[in-house]
């Protein structure tokens, strides 16, 4: 298991991109949560096996239709067992 705790910057809020990732993340059996940060930015934390995060990371790298995905801050983290994936 692995833990990764993501920041996305660009135009990200306001085109569904929580819940595209709730979707994602849920198809991907990943665990965690996304959030809409006041700066504008998506935060989301991801954990589950290796190859199912990468998963879901490649879906931020590109985002939802009508998003425009600029960069990403990823950082490894130690899992915390979560289940399920919440939007926040």
């Amino acid at each position: 298991m692995v833990r990764r705790r993501v920041i996305v910057h660009g135009f990200v809020q306001g085109v569904g991109f929580r819940q595209s990732t709730w979707e994602t993340a849920r198809a991907a059996g990943v665990a965690g949560w996304v959030r809409n940060r006041p700066d504008g930015t998506v935060e989301a934390a991801l954990e589950g096996p290796p190859e199912a995060v990468e998963r879901a990371l490649a879906f931020l790298r590109r985002g939802p239709r009508g998003s425009r995905v600029d960069r990403l801050e990823v950082v490894e983290e130690t899992p915390e067992g979560l289940g399920g994936f919440a939007i926040r």
